[in-house]
Parts: structure tokens; sequence; C-alpha cells
């Protein structure tokens, strides 16, 4: 991708008083808008990698209401900070949040206000440090995600693939020089916008209500969907489990996942690799020392990360009252008073979620 060609630049320097002036008119009413500063831009934006702004909303405000400045987030115990994050996944970005607070309290408590230093904090890349510098210190400093990408590679007509990084570092380097030096933060919120309401990307690109029509090459080709160009990414890999809920009148057993890797440090309901019989269940179950118990198959339950798709059968597995698990095992038995509140259970769960409530009956 050609990133000193003048007709592109030219391009984007005639996009950039139209797209401040639609956003003028039409900005969102988002409440990390209301109060933008570097703490409030810094949360919202990690809240809102991959995920809707409709979900993000309720989880802002309360993570606010919890953890309103750095200081907070930098001491906040790690089950307190991922409770607040459940049901929004991708929870690495909730513990990079809290790695970067005890960064930035170890240098003084300021949040940074370049690119450069911002990209030394822990999950902050180059978009995230170009909207927190932008939005929340006015620097003119370009901040490229998938919504920039689709924007700029349809007005261009570029055919690069913006899987690859290269493409997003050209773009960045093309939008560097047209960036004004005061109000680029309203510059790349109005990008954001325009690609969340017009120029979308699973869908046709609603091109009569965009500001950039004119002058935008695939809208000018007739061929707006044929751009942004993307790698497909590879099938993901389908993994076969046997959930357990295993519970009596006052408790319900979870298991604590590994301190690093996917679903680092939350808590999951006991499960067995693949599809187990019930009487391979029931096997299970007198290793650890437990008989006596009731068991019966509940509903299937699918999930889909990144990279892996989880394929779930259960099983709800009773007893009047159990004693405690054996010290060999992982297992740990919650108080049904404690397990919705105290507990940070991901989504993937979300199915069964409902069985640790006291009132759910047992077989």
């Amino acid at each position: 991708m050609n990133v000193t060609d003048s007709a592109d630049t030219a391009i984007l320097a005639e996009a950039v008083p139209l797209l401040l002036s639609r956003y003028d008119r039409t900005k969102r009413d988002l409440p990390w808008r209301q109060d933008p500063t570097p703490y409030h831009v810094w949360i919202s934006e990690i809240m809102l990698q991959q995920t809707r702004v409709e979900a993000v909303r309720p989880y802002y405000t309360r993570f606010l209401n919890k953890l309103p400045n750095v200081e907070a987030l930098a001491n906040v115990p790690d089950d307190v900070l991922l409770k607040l994050w459940e049901g929004l996944g991708y929870y690495s970005r909730a513990r990079n949040l809290k790695k970067a607070a005890q960064q930035i309290m170890e240098k003084g408590g300021e949040i940074p206000d370049t690119v450069l230093e911002l990209c030394k904090l822990s999950g902050i890349g180059s978009y995230t440090a170009g909207a927190i510098a932008s939005i929340a210190y006015d620097k003119p400093a370009p901040a490229v995600d998938g919504n920039v990408m689709r924007i700029v590679m349809r007005l261009l007509a570029k055919e690069d693939d913006i899987a690859l990084a290269q493409t997003k570092k050209a773009i960045e380097s093309l939008l560097t020089p047209v960036m004004p030096a005061s109000g680029s933060g309203c510059l790349n919120q109005a990008f954001m916008d325009l690609g969340a309401t017009v120029c979308l990307p699973n869908a046709a690109p609603k091109c009569a209500d965009c500001p950039l029509s004119s002058i935008c090459r695939a809208h000018l080709a007739g061929k707006e969907t044929a751009y942004p160009v993307k790698s497909a990414k590879k099938p993901r890999r389908i993994e076969e489990k046997t959930v357990l809920i295993f519970r009596d009148h006052n408790r319900i057993a979870f298991r604590k996942r590994p301190d690093k890797g996917l679903l680092a440090g939350l808590y999951e309901f006991p499960w067995l690799t693949g599809h187990c019989s019930k009487k391979e269940v029931l096997s299970y179950l007198k290793s650890l020392g437990y008989s006596a118990l009731r068991i019966k198959p509940i509903e299937p339950s699918k999930h889909i990360f990144t990279h892996i798709e989880w394929h779930m059968q259960a099983y709800l597995v009773s007893g009047d009252e159990l004693s405690d698990p054996p010290e060999t095992s992982d297992l740990i038995f919650a108080k049904l008073s404690d397990a919705l509140t105290k507990y940070p259970i991901p989504s993937a769960f979300s199915a069964y979620i409902k069985y640790c409530k006291e009132n759910e009956p047992l077989i």
C-alpha cells in the first residue's frame, strides 16, 4: 500500500471537514463522551474492543461506580475485577487494565498523554493509545480500528488485506498528516460513528447517508462491498466437553481455571473431556469418593471463542448433603447464596447459571 500517493492524501484531506461536520450534527450520545477524561476514555475503549456499544453501556457505568480512578483499579482484588467484567468476554482485557493501572501508579499515577508512552502500558496498542491521546488530551493522533480501516479502504478503493498488521500501519501513516492540530479526537469519533451507523461491515453501506459518497472511489465505481479485502480466518477448533452441575440443597461445585490462558482466573463448572456417558460420569465421581448420587442429562450448549468452539453436553448431579471434596480434588464447593455474587463465571457457561439459584429444584 503506497503511503505517499498524493491523490490518496488529497481525498483524505477532503474527507476531514466532511466527517467533522457530520459528527457535529449527528454524534451519538454515549456515556463516556460526557466526561472524556483519560481514565474514562481508556476504560470505554478497552470495553468496546470486539463488543457492541449497547452491551458496554451498563458495564461501563457499573465499573466506574466501583472503580472510579486508576488507584482503585490498581488495587482491586482479581475476583472483584473479573466479576465486574463477567459477561463481557475476552477477560485478558480486564487483567491488562489492572496491570496497566499498576504501571501507572508506579510512575506517579498520571495516565500518559502521548501515543509512545501509552503503548508501553499493558493491553494498550496503537488504536487505544491514539484514542486516549486524541480524545482526552487533544493530541493529533489517528485511532485506527476496524471501522476506520473499512472506511479508508472503501474511500481509496484499496485492495490491501486489512488482516495484515502492515496494512493497519500504512493506514495510520496515511491519516497522520491529515489529523487536525486540534480536534483529532472528534475526527476519530466521527470515523467511529460513520463506521457504526453508515459504512457498515456486514451489510450494504448506507451511501445515501454518507458525507463522503461524492469522493468515495468504491461508491463511484459501484463496488462498495468489494472493500475492504480481508483474508479468511482459519476454521475454529471443536472441543467436546461434558459439564457437571454438581450440587446439593446448599452448595454447588466450581473449579478455578489456571492463572494463565483462556478464561484465566475465572470459576467454571467442573467438566470432563469429550462427550461422556452417564456411566463414565459416575465412575469419575466415584473416583472422588462420591456415591449414591442422582444424575440426569440436561440441556446441551455451545460457546464460540475466537479460535475454538466448545460443544457441551451436561448432567445435573445431586445429593441431599454432599461431603467436602477430597484435598486431592480441584473442586470448590460454593454456597448457593454466594455463587452468583462472589464467583466470576464466564459466559461460556451461561446456559447453566440458573442451576446456581437456591430455588432451582434438585432432581
